[in-house]
């Protein structure tokens, strides 16, 4: 992919990002945000979830 391809694709998304109302795009965020798993996951992995269901096992 050349500059000048990079360029066009990403002044289109910025366009297309621009013309939504600033509600529907408040909306996409918050949805986003809410669909992202918690930042323990994210950072560490199956190690969390792993530790937990032991625990939960022997309690």
């Amino acid at each position: 992919m050349s500059t000048n391809d990079y360029v066009k694709f990403v002044t289109q998304q910025l366009v297309t990002y621009m013309d939504l109302p600033k509600e529907e795009r408040k909306k996409k965020r918050m949805q986003r945000k809410q669909e992202k798993p918690p930042l323990l996951y994210r950072w560490f992995g199956m190690i969390p979830i792993s530790l937990r269901l032991l625990f939960r096992r022997h309690s």
